[in-house]
């Protein structure tokens, strides 16, 4: 059994990036899709052999762009992270101890950031540990963090839920913890619940942060790991685009 398998979510169609004739993660930054920035750091980290990259959208023209390197799953609807994870299942489940969700639109994360993650989580014997950020306000380019998830904290300072920008009230949209969202899962605990995530959200799709909730009602132990800020840039607009390719070519070991 293999200790970590990596999960990439790259099935969107990128509704908002004006691209309608290709998949959103083979966008391109300096002459690269987007996705194999990431993929790049996921070979350099070590941590997983053969990545599986979820696709939909056109998902034909990101494997003939990436090769035979990965393992592709479709996920023929697009119902959200939560379900595209779930299209996994059957593939994965008794194959490895951990899972690790990443995104290929998000070209900024690191080989250490990885590392540290699995190690974070590994060590921290959690069911989920989720990375997150803390940024002063959301001014400048941190402005492309305005529609990241807030993160909620109980009294004695655990992670109880993550409540989404459009979900939160004006007194949460002030929290300056945020979701990263990068989550690393124990497999056998994420296997056993993925059919209980829901879909009673105005996407009407099936939210992997809704993990958060039901573990902290299970009384399950939730890790959080603080990262970079800019590790968790993702692009969803051609303003953010702009932002990562700036970020990109001032920082060109990654």
């Amino acid at each position: 059994m293999e200790k970590v398998q990596i999960i990439i979510l790259a099935a969107g169609k990128g509704k908002r990036m004006n691209s309608e004739d290709i998949p959103k993660v083979l966008i391109e930054i300096n002459n690269e899709p987007i996705i194999k920035y990431a993929l790049k750091s996921i070979k350099e980290s070590k941590i997983c052999k053969k990545p599986i990259i979820v696709i939909g959208f056109q998902g034909q023209k990101v494997v003939q762009a990436l090769g035979t390197n990965y393992n592709y799953i479709e996920q023929k609807e697009q119902l959200g992270t939560g379900h595209a994870v779930g299209v996994c299942k059957d593939h994965l489940e008794n194959k490895a101890e951990n899972i690790l969700v990443l995104y290929g639109d998000h070209p900024t994360i690191t080989p250490k950031m990885l590392k540290d993650l699995v190690k974070s989580h590994i060590e921290s014997k959690s069911v989920i540990t989720l990375t997150t950020i803390k940024i002063p306000d959301f001014n400048d380019w941190r402005s492309a963090f305005y529609s990241s998830g807030r993160i909620i904290r109980n009294n004695k300072g655990e992670v109880s839920a993550i409540v989404e920008k459009k979900d939160a009230s004006p007194e949460q949209l002030n929290i300056t913890e945020l979701n990263a969202s990068y989550l690393c899962f124990n497999a056998k605990w994420l296997w056993e619940n993925i059919t209980k995530l829901k879909n009673n959200n105005s996407q009407k799709e099936y939210y992997l942060t809704d993990f958060l909730k039901l573990a902290s009602n299970q009384k399950e132990k939730i890790n959080t790991i603080l990262i970079d800020t800019h590790e968790a840039l993702g692009i969803n607009t051609p303003e953010q685009l702009e932002i990562v390719t700036k970020f990109i070519s001032q920082h060109s070991n990654l």
